[in-house]
């Protein structure tokens, strides 16, 4: 028997990081559940789960429990945060206290969606820290004095841009990509629930340019392979495998770096008219802090090739992506731990001052 660890929860729409105090980062899946449509039962969860998207029999269903950010099914999150929270602190005494991330324009319902999963799924205390706050923690950034700082993080599906200063959120835009359908496409990516954005995005153009269907895992794959949003110095090839929408056959395609950057043109402009957007509402002073600190990026969606080098184009800020970019929120949130205390007592404006159970 042991006593419970506080643990901070990146709970995002592609996967769910757990950091425990005094251990690091101990949980990193897919944020991902596997149920059976009768019965209700969760069958497989994380990377289990993962890997049966699009290969599930009629009667079980594997989907994404998280929407842009936020809660989007309450019964399979908490069943997915029960069942994550048990293989941590299966034998622990006490249940533990836990600190969420949250997007920063998450509104008071869908803040007690977040509250109720946790204290539901096994939480003893929830506290809610956000996003941006806890991505400039966990990429050493020092937002505690006045000058000002930008976070860029690109999540699945989503991007928190926000100005920080005085260990406060001055300026923020919390943008949504998730589920778009092109018009014209004459097909509808809601119908395919577990893809995040720049996977819908590959898949709209195969659809279009090669009248091909991919699923997500694919989709997934050529974004690792050869996805970027700027031109790279060498062009990259691969071959990827769908379904022909015409003869209904397997067909081979041969994709090239540069398509992805076309197919991921109206994602990626929409983040940069999102940085714009809030560069243009920050008071002058801060914009000078920032043209000389830069501009950082964090989440895993950074690390599409060309990301930064598209930021600094557009801003003319230098513009760098964060050591362990796809962690800095799990690591913001583990440092936020060691404040657990005060923000019991309401006296720490590092996470939101919201005292979700007594």
């Amino acid at each position: 028997m042991k006593l419970s660890k506080d643990l901070g929860i990146d709970l995002g729409t592609a996967n769910i990081l757990i950091y425990a105090s005094g251990k690091g980062i101990v949980t990193r899946e897919p944020a991902v559940v596997a149920i059976d449509k009768t019965s209700g039962k969760l069958l497989q969860s994380g990377a289990e789960a993962r890997m049966m998207l699009g290969r599930t029999p009629g009667n079980v269903a594997a989907v994404r429990p998280m929407r842009n950010g936020v809660v989007s099914d309450y019964e399979l999150t908490v069943k997915m945060l029960r069942e994550f929270l048990h293989r941590i602190d299966r034998f622990a005494l006490v249940k533990p206290r836990v600190v969420i991330s949250v997007p920063s324009s998450i509104s008071e319902m869908e803040e007690r969606a977040v509250i109720q999963a946790a204290l539901e799924a096994g939480a003893r205390r929830a506290y809610l820290i956000e996003e941006p706050l806890a991505a400039a923690l966990g990429a050493g950034l020092d937002i505690s004095g006045p000058s000002g700082h930008m976070v860029v993080d690109i999540g699945g599906g989503t991007t928190d841009v926000a100005v920080l200063s005085l260990s406060g959120v001055v300026k923020s835009e919390y943008l949504t990509i998730l589920g778009q359908t092109a018009p014209g496409d004459g097909i509808c990516l809601a119908d395919y629930p577990v893809t995040i954005s720049c996977e819908n995005a590959i898949i709209r153009y195969l659809r279009r340019r090669y009248n091909v269907l991919v699923g997500a895992q694919t989709a997934e794959t050529i974004k690792m392979t050869i996805g970027c949003v700027y031109e790279r110095p060498e062009t990259a090839t691969m071959i990827a495998k769908g379904r022909d929408l015409k003869s209904g056959l397997p067909r081979e395609v041969e994709l090239r770096s540069e398509e992805m950057i076309q197919a991921l043109r109206q994602d990626s402009q929409q983040i940069i008219d999102t940085v714009l957007s809030v560069l243009e509402d920050t008071p002058p002073e801060l914009v000078n802090d920032i043209a000389e600190s830069g501009i950082v990026l964090t989440g895993g969606g950074s690390l599409i090739w060309g990301m930064d080098r598209l930021v600094e184009e557009a801003t003319g800020i230098v513009c760098s992506v964060a050591d362990d970019a796809e962690s800095c929120v799990a690591l913001g949130i583990g440092k936020s731990l060691n404040w657990v205390g005060q923000m019991q007592e309401g006296t720490i404006n590092l996470a939101r001052k919201k005292l979700l159970s007594e």
